[in-house]
C-alpha cells in the first residue's frame, strides 16, 4: 500500500496545479485530473444557449479532441454491453434521445433513459452548475440527431436513418465524404459528444475546462457515495470502493492495477468472502493516487512495450532518473574531459559528478520528500502489476546515483549535442543503451525493457551487473565485422564501461599495467592502427579519402579473443607487408608491439580465452595513439572518424 499512499500524497501536494492543462512535447495535453473525472476523445462539440437552445455544431479536430469528463464509478469502468452512462458528456447512442427514430438499435436497457435521469438529478441538486441545467433543457428535448443532422455533422441515408460505417454507395447522396468518418474508427453511434454553453454576461469558457464545473460534480458525486470503511492507506473511515480506474498509461489503456471482479471463487481460493476483505481503499485515495499516478506518467515517465519506469518525489521536483546516461544528467559537464583524460580518474570523476547533481539536490534541500521509483507492466489487458517499487532517502538515492555514474564509466563518442555535433563523454551509459549494446540495435522492446528492469537494482542498490549482460556486450565487441562501424565503436565504449565497473581501471593508458589480457588487447590496438595507417594513405593517394576496409586486427578479433596466442601469429605475419609499406615511419608501432608483447609472461602467451580486460587495453592502447604528437611518429585520428558514427 506504500506505493498507494505515496501517490496520494504527490495529489495532496500538488492541489493547486488540478485542472492545469500542459503539453508533451508531440503536442499532446494532459492534466492532473479533479477526482471523479476522466479524459476521453470528444469528435463532436455541441453548443447550446443558457436558455437550452442549439446554436452549433462542429467535429472536433484529432489534435483537440481530449476532454476532461465527469465520471461515476460505474461509468469509469464500463464495459461490453452494461448500460452506464457518464454523467454529462458521452457517446451519441447515450446523450440522443431520438437515437431510436433514426435507426439507432438500443440494448435491454435504454442507454438515453438512464443518461438523462441521472443528469436531472445532477441538475436538480443544490450543487448544479447552470450550465449543466441548460445542457439538460436541450436534451429533454430528444432532437439532437434532428439538430446535428440539420448542420451537416452526421450522415443519414436515403430512409432518413443513421449510416453506419462509410461505404461507396453513399457517395451518390454525399459527392465528399463526411467528415465525421474522418474522425471515427467505428459507427456513428459510437462518436463521442461534448457540449458547452455560450453565456451572454461572460466570455465563452469550454465547459470541460470551467474549474466551477469540476467543483460542481465532485460536491454532488461525494453524497452519492457508498458507506464508509476503513481505508487500509490513510487509516481512516471513509467512503470505499472495489471499483478502481484504468486509463493509466494512455486513454486506450484497460489494464487495472486493483481489480477483484471475478465472484466465482478463482480470485480468492476461499480465504476472503469479499474483495473488501483484502483490501479496502477509500474513494478518494483511488481517486487521487491514481489520478496522480497518471499525471506523472506523462509527465516524467518511459514508456519501453507498454512498460512504464517513474521516477518522483511528492513535490514534483526534478529528479535524475537511473536509467538516464551522464550526458543526459548534466549536459554541460559530461563532454568536458577531452585532453584531460591523462589525470582524469574515477576519483576525480565522483567529485565532479557529485558538484554537478548538487543541482538536483539544492532543489530539494527544503523537501521532505522521498525518492519513489516504480516500474509498472501488464501481462494482460485488464491486469497490470506493479514490478518493482522503492521508496529511498533522497540522499541516499543522490549517493547511489553517483557511486554508479563514477564506477561504471568509460569513454563515449555516440552522443550528439544541441547543434546535431557528435562529441565525447566521460561517464555511464543509459541502460536502454546498454541492453542494444548487449543484444544488438535491433533488440525488440521486449528484450530492452528486461534490461532496463533488471539494471536497476544495480543502480540503486547496488547490486553486481548481471554477467551474462557483461557477457553478452564482450562477445559483441568482439565482434566488429558483424556489424557497422558506428554500432561497433558504440558497444565498445559501452562494454568497457560494464567491465570498467568490477575493474576500476582508467581510461588512460596504464603503461604499468602487466596483466596478460590488459596486453594482449594493447597489441591488438597497435597492429589495427599500424594497418590502418597504410590502408588510409593508400586509399587517400587514390580516391582523396580514407579506406572502409577492415584491418586484419579487427577481421580476427572474435578469433583473438578466443585464441589469442595462435590468433595473434596469424595477425602479426600479416602485419609484415604493411610495416615494409612504412619502413622507417612505422619503427615506432612496431618496436610498441614488440614492447609490450615482452611483458607478456611466456606461461601466459597461451590460447586461454581473454576476459573483458583485453577491450579496456585494446581502447586504452588506441585511444593513445590517436592523441599521441611524438617526433618520429604522428598518428591522427581520422581512422577513428566518428563523422560516420551514430545512425
Amino acid at each position: 500500500m506504500s506505493w498507494l499512499l505515496h501517490l496520494y500524497e504527490t495529489y495532496e501536494s500538488n492541489l493547486d496545479r488540478v485542472g492545469e492543462v500542459l503539453k508533451k512535447d508531440n503536442g499532446q495535453e494532459y492534466t492532473l485530473l479533479p477526482i471523479s473525472h476522466t479524459t476521453q476523445t470528444a469528435h463532436i462539440e455541441v453548443a447550446v444557449s443558457e436558455s437550452g437552445e442549439f446554436l452549433a455544431a462542429e467535429v472536433v479536430d484529432k489534435s483537440d479532441g481530449s476532454t476532461l469528463i465527469p465520471c461515476t464509478e460505474d461509468s469509469a469502468s464500463r464495459a461490453g454491453s452494461k448500460v452506464a452512462p457518464y454523467p454529462l458528456h458521452d457517446k451519441l447512442s447515450y446523450v440522443a434521445g431520438d437515437f431510436t427514430a433514426y435507426g439507432g438499435a438500443t440494448k435491454k436497457e435504454d442507454p438515453f433513459q438512464a443518461y438523462i435521469e441521472q443528469l436531472e438529478d445532477w441538475a436538480a441538486s443544490p450543487y448544479a452548475h447552470p450550465h449543466v441545467k441548460s445542457i439538460y433543457k436541450y436534451l429533454s428535448k430528444r432532437q439532437l440527431i434532428q439538430d446535428l443532422a440539420k448542420e451537416g455533422i452526421v450522415a443519414l441515408d436515403a430512409e432518413e436513418q443513421l449510416i453506419g460505417k462509410w461505404d461507396k454507395k453513399y457517395e451518390a447522396l454525399y459527392p465528399e465524404k463526411p467528415k465525421i468518418f474522418s474522425s471515427l474508427t467505428g459507427d456513428q453511434e459510437s462518436a463521442f459528444i461534448r457540449f458547452t454553453v455560450y453565456s451572454t454576461d461572460k466570455p465563452l469558457e469550454k465547459v470541460w475546462k470551467d474549474t466551477e464545473m469540476y467543483h460542481s460534480f465532485i460536491q454532488y458525486y461525494n453524497h452519492k457515495l457508498g458507506e464508509e470503511k476503513l481505508c487500509y492507506v490513510t487509516g481512516k473511515m471513509l467512503p470505499s470502493t472495489d471499483k478502481h480506474a484504468n486509463k493509466i498509461r494512455n486513454a486506450a489503456d484497460k489494464a487495472k492495477l486493483i481489480s477483484a471482479n471475478d465472484t466465482s471463487g478463482f480470485t480468492y481460493r476461499g480465504r476472503f468472502s469479499d474483495s473488501r476483505d483484502v483490501a479496502s481503499i477509500s474513494y478518494e485515495v483511488s481517486q487521487k493516487a491514481h489520478n496522480a499516478l497518471k499525471w506523472l506518467i506523462n509527465h516524467q515517465g518511459k514508456i519501453i512495450d507498454n512498460r512504464v519506469f517513474l521516477v518522483w518525489t511528492n513535490d514534483m521536483q526534478k529528479v535524475p532518473a537511473p536509467e538516464d546516461d551522464t550526458f543526459d544528467l548534466n549536459f554541460d559537464f559530461a563532454p568536458t574531459v577531452d585532453n584531460k583524460i591523462e589525470s582524469f580518474t574515477n576519483k576525480h570523476f565522483a567529485v565532479e559528478f557529485a558538484k554537478a547533481l548538487g543541482g538536483y539536490k539544492n532543489q530539494l534541500a527544503n523537501s521532505k520528500s522521498d525518492v519513489n521509483l516504480l516500474i509498472l507492466d501488464s501481462a494482460t489487458t485488464g491486469r497490470m502489476a506493479v514490478l518493482y517499487y522503492r521508496n529511498m532517502d533522497k540522499d541516499l538515492y543522490f549517493n547511489r546515483l553517483i557511486k554508479w555514474h563514477s564506477t561504471c564509466v568509460w569513454l563515449h563518442r555516440y552522443r550528439k549535442n544541441h547543434d546535431g555535433e557528435y562529441v565525447q563523454f566521460f561517464g555511464t551509459p543509459a541502460t536502454k543503451d546498454i541492453a542494444y549494446a548487449a543484444y544488438g540495435s535491433k533488440a525488440n522492446d521486449k528484450i530492452v525493457k528486461g534490461v532496463m528492469e533488471r539494471m536497476l537494482p544495480c543502480i540503486v542498490d547496488g547490486r553486481a551487473i548481471p554477467a551474462d549482460i557483461i557477457k553478452s556486450a564482450i562477445h559483441r565487441a568482439s565482434n566488429p565485422v558483424a556489424m557497422e562501424k558506428w554500432e561497433w565503436e558504440k558497444t565498445l565504449s559501452i562494454a568497457c564501461a560494464l567491465v570498467n565497473k568490477k575493474e576500476g581501471y582508467k581510461v588512460a593508458l596504464d603503461k604499468d599495467n602487466e596483466n596478460r589480457d590488459y596486453l594482449f588487447g594493447r597489441m591488438l590496438a597497435v597492429a589495427d592502427v599500424l594497418e590502418r595507417r597504410v590502408l588510409d594513405e593508400e586509399a587517400r593517394r587514390s580516391s582523396g579519402s580514407g579506406s572502409s576496409r577492415a584491418s586484419n586486427a579487427i577481421r580476427y578479433m572474435n578469433s583473438f579473443s578466443q585464441h589469442p596466442a595462435r590468433t595473434w601469429m596469424t595477425i602479426q605475419a600479416s602485419l609484415q607487408p604493411y610495416q615494409e609499406r612504412l619502413g622507417s615511419k612505422g619503427y615506432y608501432l612496431s618496436s610498441l608491439i614488440d614492447e609490450i608483447g615482452s611483458k607478456i609472461k611466456e606461461e601466459d602467451f597461451n590460447n586461454k580465452p581473454l576476459s573483458g580486460k583485453y577491450l579496456l587495453g585494446f581502447y586504452s592502447q588506441r585511444h593513445d595513439l590517436f592523441q599521441k604528437k611524438d617526433k618520429t611518429e604522428h598518428v591522427a585520428d581520422d581512422s577513428i572518424n566518428e563523422g560516420d558514427a551514430q545512425s
